[in-house]
């Protein structure tokens, strides 16, 4: 049966798990900021490996729920929507391409919810109006980013040397340097084969009008199929009280369904990875240098989808979705602003602040939604 939650106590911890899961959304490629990640396919398939691992943890912690294959269809969406991700890369690039399949990601998610798509049962909230404009704004305050300009330079290296200095340390200087000469060397020679292994993607044939459309087609694709990712579960748990389906008694608790959502990701990633090597002549890109950092990368992103099942949970997709696809974005300015001093000049920080204005305008609107007796 499912649980009617209602009363505050529900509401803060709906609204916790979502605050979790927006700043680890926002932080999750942070790791991979400045690792070279080559194709990508092999980064996808280590992070997804991670993601697997902390559903395992919450499939165990929850004492190991009944699986339903069914779920796994969402994973699979998922995941066919993020083998995307590097062609868009390619043609429009991260900032543009994350605007666009963030905002087809919410106002799927969240009209599927809303009104009842895909045979789901209709969510409704006490205050529609607030909730119908705090969505259109956190979607425009993800739209009006694509106005800021990044700047991703590596900062210039100085180089300082003591005025006097004596022949030992000379010496053992230029024996530093001697090797480092030799590292770069080995360095180039990996970066060259890589490469070679990795050939021209078939991008970088198309002219920049061809480039533009495929991208943004490319990215409203992958958003649509993120933003249907949570309908298998969502499925399950409204047909769970009708006798007449298969899915009768299934549990009303998001989080039992994180881990057959998560085999869904790590099998379909595997399964693409398998065609990636099959394709290259069993000779992928794969950096090692990248395999910490994506492991870690998943490890976040794992623990913000749990975060996202249980606010599910608690608060309904209808209020998660346009505050999580939304909310990173900002997230990931931030890191951008104060860490990778990527965003510069007066003009985009007034652009910024605009957008955190309306973000969070947006975010009390649809707070206030769920809130009973406000309009």
């Amino acid at each position: 049966m499912a649980k009617n939650l209602t009363g505050t106590l529900p509401l803060v911890k709906g609204f916790v798990a979502t605050a979790i899961a927006v700043i680890c959304f926002g932080s999750n490629f942070v790791p991979v900021k400045k690792i070279d990640t080559g194709d990508g396919l092999f980064f996808q398939w280590i992070f997804c490996t991670a993601v697997w691992v902390v559903s395992l943890v919450i499939h165990l912690i929850q004492l190991c729920p009944k699986f339903w294959p069914l779920t796994m269809l969402g994973g699979f969406l998922w995941a066919t929507g993020n083998v995307t991700v590097i062609p868009i890369l390619k043609t429009i690039g991260l900032g543009m391409g994350a605007l666009i399949w963030s905002t087809f990601s919410l106002l799927m998610g969240w009209a599927s919810s809303r009104f009842g798509w895909f045979g789901l049962n209709v969510q409704t909230v006490p205050s529609p109006i607030l909730n119908y404009i705090g969505t259109a704004m956190a979607a425009l305050s993800a739209a009006i980013l694509i106005f800021v300009k990044t700047e991703n330079k590596e900062p210039p290296q100085e180089e300082t040397s003591p005025l006097i200095q004596d022949k030992e340390m000379e010496k053992d200087k230029e024996m530093e340097k001697d090797k480092e000469i030799e590292k770069d060397k080995e360095v180039v020679a990996l970066q060259a084969t890589a490469t070679k292994q990795g050939d021209t993607c078939w991008t970088d044939k198309l002219n920049p009008p061809q480039k533009k459309l495929v991208g943004c087609s490319l990215a409203m694709y992958a958003g649509l199929l993120y933003g249907s990712s949570f309908v298998p579960v969502l499925y399950i748990k409204n047909h769970a009280e009708k006798n007449e389906t298969k899915f009768f008694g299934a549990s009303q608790f998001d989080m039992d369904y994180v881990f057959a959502y998560c085999s869904g990701i790590i099998l379909t990633s595997t399964v693409y990875f398998l065609i990636y090597c099959g394709v290259k002549k069993n000779k992928p890109c794969v950096y090692s240098t990248a395999v910490l950092p994506a492991f870690f990368s998943g490890l976040l992103w794992g623990i913000a989808n749990g975060a996202w099942f249980l606010a599910n949970y608690y608060l309904g997709a209808v209020i998660t979705f346009p505050l999580i696809t939304a909310g990173p974005s900002v997230i990931s300015l931030t890191w951008g602003v104060f860490y990778f001093k990527e965003i510069k000049g007066s003009r985009n920080f007034v652009i910024l602040g605009f957008v955190l204005a309306i973000a969070l305008t947006g975010t009390i609107l649809i707070g206030l939604s769920k809130v009973e007796g406000i309009v």
